[in-house]
């Protein structure tokens, strides 16, 4: 994911620093006229003023390139500034600084410290104006009101511009998600149309006509089937990523792929969100459940796995209509050490705190419930 403070949402931020610095450059030279009189070295005055506008026409450029902003260049920001404010001790006089006179660089000094809130966030930020506000606390040489307030103002700002920098990351990245998902359902909607009319009516004409066949036709029929359910999955948009977003997963997105044409898949229209550990255990136990039906059931046998998204919990059936399980079958096996299902099914379902039902008689199919409650698991 690229980095949103190098990206074209932040452009307008940077503009508005350079603006501003401009304007405080204005105001310092305003203040430099008004107040020339009372330096102690009123000649020097002028060639910090014109270091300070050179400096001013330099960041404005090199701050318009995001390749270059990067610590060097904000380090010597910092010192470019603080430089002109040290000079005010020997230009404007510790008198005059005393008794309330402002710095050569006053409201100017402000700017680098919003271009670190900027480009390194809140902590940034709050970094550079706790460096730079003391270093105008020392040359000022008093600690009234008026110069705390300034240097106050300065860490809120920066504190205000990392809020919004955070705000802009969080933007960006769901924009691009966003464009992600839109582009992906384009290319599906492109595939659906190119495929629909050709290549699934194919395989589904395969599969009719094979489906009464011995033989290698039958099984050509029966894989037919299997490829027309797993592309008609595709195209519709159910192989849909399941990266996590944030902490959770789509638990229908990890179960739709074992769609086949023995196999159903029904749920809600909808994602169902999980978190991310317990919905890879819940697939697993699927996957299971679904290995035990291909394990002990004839070739054909059809499963339905089913999908209900409730407020407080998560469950998934899978049902078959194969031969069924004996009484005490399941707990033979487990004393015999065979633990599939206790480990695989019930262990996983256990461990998320959750319940496993199983139904099942002789040639009448097993039916296996497995609840997963919405609470976090600790």
């Amino acid at each position: 994911m690229p980095d949103a403070r190098n990206s074209g949402l932040e452009a307008p931020l940077w503009r508005a620093i350079a603006v501003y610095r401009i304007a405080a450059l204005t105001y310092a030279t305003i203040l430099v006229i008004g107040n020339i009189s009372y330096y102690k070295r009123p000649m020097l005055a002028w060639p910090v003023l014109a270091v300070m506008a050179a400096w001013t026409v330099f960041t404005t450029y090199a701050y318009a390139d995001p390749a270059r902003r990067r610590a060097p260049l904000l380090l010597t920001d910092m010192a470019v500034v603080m430089a002109a404010l040290t000079a005010s001790i020997e230009i404007v006089g510790r008198h005059s600084l005393e008794t309330g006179r402002p710095t050569l660089a006053v409201a100017w000094h402000v700017a680098p410290v919003l271009c670190c809130a900027v480009r390194f966030g809140r902590r940034g930020g709050i970094a550079a104006a706790l460096v730079m506000g003391a270093t105008d606390l020392l040359v000022r040489a008093h600690y009234d009101q008026s110069a705390l307030t300034g240097s106050v103002l300065m860490l809120l700002a920066a504190i205000a511009v990392g809020y919004l920098v955070r705000i802009a990351e969080v933007a960006q990245e769901r924009l691009e998600r966003a464009v992600e998902l839109e582009a992906a359902t384009r290319e599906r909607e492109r595939l659906a149309r190119d495929i629909h009319d050709s290549v699934l009516q194919v395989l589904a004409l395969v599969k009719r006509r094979g489906a009464g066949l011995d033989g290698e036709a039958g099984e050509l029929a029966r894989l037919a089937g299997e490829q027309e359910a797993a592309l008609r999955t595709l195209v519709g948009g159910r192989q849909a990523a399941v990266d996590p977003v944030g902490d959770e997963l789509d638990l229908m997105a990890l179960l739709h792929p074992y769609a086949t044409a023995d196999v159903t898949v029904s749920g809600p229209a909808g994602a169902v969100p999980l978190p991310a550990h317990a919905a890879r255990e819940l697939r697993a136990a699927v996957a299971a459940a679904l290995d035990n039906v291909a394990r002990h059931c004839d070739p054909g046998t059809k499963v339905y796995l089913f999908v209900e998204d409730d407020p407080g919990q998560v469950v998934v059936t899978v049902r078959d209509d194969g031969c069924g399980i004996e009484p005490d079958r399941l707990a033979q096996a487990e004393a015999q050490g065979r633990l599939g299902v206790a480990q695989s099914i019930r262990g996983r379902i256990g461990d998320l705190g959750g319940e496993v039902r199983i139904v099942s008689a002789p040639g009448q199919g097993t039916e296996v419930e497995m609840s997963v409650p919405r609470v976090p698991i600790s």
